[in-house]
């Protein structure tokens, strides 16, 4: 009997899995319904992430489908949030996830058994209508996320105190109304403070970004016309990536993200451009740093009653309202800390999944992972490989040898990407994905597939690394998934191409 905590991706994906794997599922869900994330409510709901309605996925459908599940063909390349929800309930529909929710219950805590030692089982206490009850569960999933709990570090901001304005967090934002006429400043460049700014423009009188590190800035159209991560994201580009000296590899993103338009001249340059750091996905903010309806500057020195000071920027800058876009804690507050902890924003969990310390390794972390690319075929991924540690099908390492890893990693990490509130989980996506594959026997083999299917072999090494390559082979093994590969293109520009001019070659 598996524990699940919370219906969103994660969630999802764990439920399907333990019911692949023979495993009996209860998913906890403290709201009235499936999405997590996605599903976009006027109000905020504690506990939940919050969405606000203009919400549109980074990342493609083809790439962010579930490994045995395509999205409809009709479907938009990029989802709005509510076709990624209607997607999501497909998914639940299909493979009979509802029965095993429990709506409207709240994880309250997560304990060890009194004889964990020996049956490595877990006390779970749930709250619903008041009332609580107690669970015995042989292995918990915690599908929670990690875009809950804001961090807001006023301390940070000199000065704050005395500002008369309004300010608040991302999470908080739900409508661009509220910016009407109004000189609005927005603090930090992750994605959601670009889509804001970019949104707060079209009613405000003045838009400013403040960044203290600058950020690449892709768009969803990429190279003639294509997505951007079925570009991105192939096993090639990546054997390129990853084998190429540090400098040169260095040399080469940042040539390349410059082909578009030279970062510099619109005041986003990164200060450290050798720090790989998480490109940031919009359409619009080129066109409107040049039109001037959004200003880039520099991080926040101070604040005064009315207006802000900027590092290296003598005049002050008058501001009506502050929007503090400085992303998230990780946060399970109904885990005791000696299970997971979180320090300094990270948590020290083998291959971002298990605690290392544990007797018996069954209890897991889904979804807390911020990779370049689609998480839906991670969480997948990471869900498909737990089951199978709860089942004793796959091993762990000894826990001395899962720690010198974490302990690399977090070096690693602090080297290439700093040290800031998403950066430490960032991994790179196809190697992490190929990773988890091989622990269960279901990373395609390119040269193995050379021999007997050359067509597909090649589709899959120069084409996207869509989720279906993992349904090739090994446990839960999918008829549909070459199918699916070689038809890939085709979905994707279905629901572009629709006016096609006579004689115009096929997709």
């Amino acid at each position: 009997r598996v524990a699940v905590v919370g219906a969103g991706v994660s969630g999802l994906a764990a439920t399907k899995c333990c019911l692949d794997e023979g495993l009996e599922p209860t998913c906890f869900e403290q709201s009235q319904d499936i999405g997590g994330l996605w599903r976009y409510t006027e109000h905020i709901e504690p506990g939940r992430p919050s969405l606000y309605p203009s919400v549109i996925s980074n990342t493609s459908k083809e790439m962010s489908a579930f490994s045995d599940f395509p999205y409809p063909e009709d479907f938009p390349v990029f989802l709005p949030n509510a076709r990624l929800l209607d997607y999501l309930r497909c998914y639940a529909e299909h493979f009979g996830l509802r029965e095993h929710i429990k709506f409207g219950t709240t994880v309250v805590s997560i304990r060890k058994h009194p004889d964990f030692a020996t049956t490595g089982q877990w006390n779970v206490v749930t709250e619903a209508d008041g009332k609580q009850a107690s669970h015995v569960f042989d292995a918990v999933m915690v599908c929670s996320g990690n875009l809950a709990e804001p961090s807001l570090p006023l301390h940070c901001f000199p000065g704050i105190e005395k500002f008369r304005g309004q300010y608040f967090h991302s999470r908080q934002y739900k409508h661009p109304d509220v910016f009407q006429g109004k000189r609005v400043l927005v603090v930090g460049m992750g994605n959601s403070g670009v889509d804001i700014a970019v949104e707060a423009s079209r009613v405000a009188s003045k838009v400013t970004i403040s960044t203290r590190r600058g950020a690449w800035l892709l768009s969803r159209v990429f190279d003639h016309g294509y997505p951007w991560d079925m570009v991105y994201n192939t096993r090639l580009m990546s054997l390129i990536r990853n084998n190429l000296p540090g400098p040169l590899s260095w040399g080469w993103v940042n040539y390349s993200i410059n082909q578009r338009f030279n970062h510099e001249n619109y005041g986003l340059q990164p200060e450290k451009s050798c720090l790989v750091r998480e490109p940031l996905l919009n359409d619009d903010l080129p066109s409107y740093i040049l039109t001037g309806r959004v200003t880039i500057k520099p991080g926040v020195k101070e604040f005064k009653a009315n207006s802000v000071v900027f590092h290296n920027c003598p005049e002050e800058e008058p501001v009506d309202i502050v929007v503090f876009c400085t992303g998230y804690n990780a946060s399970f507050p109904f885990l005791e800390e000696s299970v997971v902890k979180v320090e300094n924003k990270h948590t020290s969990l083998y291959k971002y999944v298990f605690p290392t310390h544990l007797q018996k390794h069954t209890l897991a972390v889904i979804g807390v992972i911020r990779p370049f690319g689609a998480i839906m075929p991670v969480t997948e991924m990471q869900a498909r490989w737990v089951t199978r540690v709860f089942k004793g099908l796959c091993r762990l390492p000894l826990q001395s040898v899962m720690e010198k890893e974490v302990n690399e990693k977090k070096k690693n990490q602090v080297k290439w990407f700093g040290l800031s509130f998403d950066e430490v989980l960032k991994t790179e996506w196809l190697v992490y994905l190929d990773t988890l594959a091989s622990f269960i026997g279901a990373k395609p083999s390119v040269l193995g597939l050379l021999c007997r299917d050359p067509w597909l072999a090649l589709t899959i090494f120069f084409g996207p690394c869509s989720p279906y390559q993992y349904r090739l082979r090994g446990p839960g093994h999918w008829e549909g998934a070459r199918q699916a590969i070689l038809t890939q293109w085709d979905r994707t520009l279905k629901p572009t191409r629709t006016r096609v001019p006579a004689g115009s070659s096929s997709s």
